[in-house]
């Protein structure tokens, strides 16, 4: 039976999202990992769908201040893909990268704000490539686009989007882990209705 919300899938359902979000943050652990030459391991995923309030609340609060890469789906699967990362991840991958730590992210620079959208853009790229040949779709990504800005006011953004659809998001969590070190993160992948069914259809589900 097609589903009308992100709140109609059922356990079997979220559990195989579960499953082929692992391969997909897997993969993106895996380019990561070979960008800064560290090994990078990740936790055990969870998949929730969550209303603003709840996923504000999940991640911190409203006002906090993180970084976010966001990128545009279409052709098989149309929607969003958000990633947001919060300082302590923004320092650690920076010092890696750049040999340089930062205490907030007022004192980055335009090379720093570069690098952490290129971090965004890698791990996005390389989880929709393994999720598009899991699931057997073509999906194209528009240029993406990034902030540093409240969590409040980034959250809005995929809410105004599919508000006529859904006001749920699809919520992926695994945080990465780099010299014993978790690096907290938010992965946001957001298909349209349709969209959704498709790929669900796909799985066999």
């Amino acid at each position: 039976m097609k589903i009308k919300n992100y709140e109609d899938m059922n356990l079997q359902e979220l559990d195989v999202m579960r499953e082929i979000s692992s391969i997909g943050t897997s993969h993106a652990a895996t380019a990561l990992s070979k960008l800064l030459q560290k090994e990078i391991r990740i936790s055990i995923p969870e998949v929730s769908i969550l209303g603003y309030n709840e996923a504000l609340s999940r991640i911190g609060n409203a006002e906090e201040i993180v970084a976010a890469t966001l990128v545009k789906m279409d052709q098989d699967v149309d929607g969003l893909m958000l990633f947001l990362f919060d300082l302590n991840f923004a320092d650690t991958i920076l010092s890696a990268l750049l040999g340089q730590r930062y205490e907030s992210f007022e004192e980055m620079d335009q090379l720093a704000y570069s690098a952490l959208e290129e971090v965004g853009n890698i791990i996005i790229c390389n989880y929709v490539n393994a999720f598009s040949k899991l699931v057997d779709v073509d999906i194209s990504l528009s240029v993406p686009s990034s902030t540093v800005n409240m969590v409040g006011g980034i959250l809005t953004v995929p809410i105004a989007e599919f508000g006529h659809e859904t006001d749920k998001l699809m919520y992926f969590n695994a945080d990465f882990v780099m010299d014993g070190k978790k690096l907290s993160d938010w992965l946001l992948m957001l298909p349209d209705i349709k969209s959704l069914n498709a790929i669900l259809e796909k799985l066999g589900v």
